[in-house]
């Protein structure tokens, strides 16, 4: 029996209309987070054991740069909580959850993968245990830069270890990707572990214990400058090389023969992830699941094209993070819940969905 060719091609022209709707839907998705994020960093700053009312909170920031909404009426006690304490955190928590999901967008078209994410690829672990290798042996005493130059070293030779292991079969599959993530997360777990136990300092291994966890708390703004450095720099990046991206999608042999030079393109993106990935382990600790679910929400809708997606994911991941921050510190107030075991309630039951998702797709092709 034959297929007319009206049916064959009607898939791909509700694909085709499809994506410039979602094209179309870019700038008022991009304006929306943006004034979102306004919103959330708002709701940072006054939200918390003590409440400042969010006209305060902005005549606080005004005051601080020179402005003036309103007369000074508030306390030097809220001012302090508001810009000492509040704001580095909240910012760091912006930054942190734009870079994990600009990373996460990142690695998925590199990979070809849609279950790729630093945490599930073991690449946080491995920035952790470059970062607890230099708090253990004193080294980080100098400073920021030599504890995210460690976590850098540490993200990028798990990230490139784990790529190898799973390709090595040949084809990667989303199964051999994440085993081989969880295996080499595993032994880099128990290493790190292991130094924390033979640390022989016992409060400061309690305190890296928590920040394994996963935490915005303790950031200064002398130290924010580096992860935000890093950020932009990931971003300007990734932006400049967004249709190398979207070629990878096409297939490695299509991209080829469009002229992209894959291997060297991927180890180049591999080292540009892995620096943006080990800063912001090293200032905020592993937090998982962000560089998941974020691509995957907002492909849905600005659809694929990385020119739009590494923009709006970097918006939508620090909307989220700052939230999940505030839930953290509310919510079993007044004690803190670490930020990684909120993101990981959240991101655990979304990475059985994906991978139930993948299995059926791959059980109908193999069916078709």
């Amino acid at each position: 029996m034959t297929v007319p060719a009206e049916a064959g091609a009607a898939p791909a022209v509700r694909t085709g209309r499809r994506e410039r709707l979602r094209s179309r839907a870019f700038a008022p998705t991009l304006i929306c987070l943006g004034l979102l994020l306004v919103v959330s960093l708002t709701a940072g700053l006054a939200i918390g054991s003590v409440h400042v009312p969010p006209g305060e909170v902005w005549g606080i920031v005004t005051h601080a740069f020179g402005g003036e909404l309103s007369e000074p009426t508030w306390s030097r006690a809220r001012e302090t909580i508001v810009l000492d304490v509040r704001a580095p955190r909240v910012l760091l928590g912006a930054v942190t959850g734009a870079g994990l999901a600009v990373v996460g967008t990142a690695m998925q078209a590199l990979v070809r993968n849609p279950l790729a994410e630093p945490y599930l690829l073991g690449v946080s672990s491995g920035a952790s245990l470059g970062a607890v290798a230099v708090i253990v042996f004193g080294v980080s005493l100098a400073g920021p830069v030599p504890l995210s130059a460690a976590a850098f070293v540490g993200a990028l030779l798990t990230l490139l270890l784990v790529y190898s292991t799973a390709r090595a079969g040949g084809r990667i599959t989303s199964v051999r990707l994440v085993l081989s993530g969880v295996a080499v997360a595993a032994v880099l777990t128990a290493v790190t572990d292991l130094l924390l136990l033979t640390a022989g300092r016992g409060n400061e291994a309690r305190t890296v214990l928590a920040w394994t966890l996963g935490g915005l708390g303790g950031v200064q703004w002398s130290t924010l400058w580096l992860p935000g450095t890093a950020l932009l720099l990931g971003i300007g990046v990734l932006l400049v090389r967004a249709r190398s991206l979207n070629l990878l999608l096409t297939g490695e042999e299509a991209a080829t023969t469009m002229g992209l030079d894959v291997a060297r393109f991927r180890v180049r993106m591999f080292v540009v992830l892995s620096l943006v990935t080990g800063v912001l382990v090293a200032a905020a600790g592993p937090i998982g699941f962000v560089g998941l679910m974020l691509p995957h929400i907002v492909r849905l809708f600005v659809g694929g094209d990385h020119r739009r997606v590494l923009p709006t994911a970097a918006l939508a991941g620090a909307v989220f993070l700052v939230w999940t921050d505030i839930a953290a510190r509310t919510v079993a107030a007044p004690m803190e819940i670490p930020v990684g075991v909120l993101t990981a309630l959240c991101g655990g039951p979304f990475f059985l969905w994906l991978l139930r998702r993948d299995a059926r797709r791959n059980t109908d092709r193999g069916v078709g």
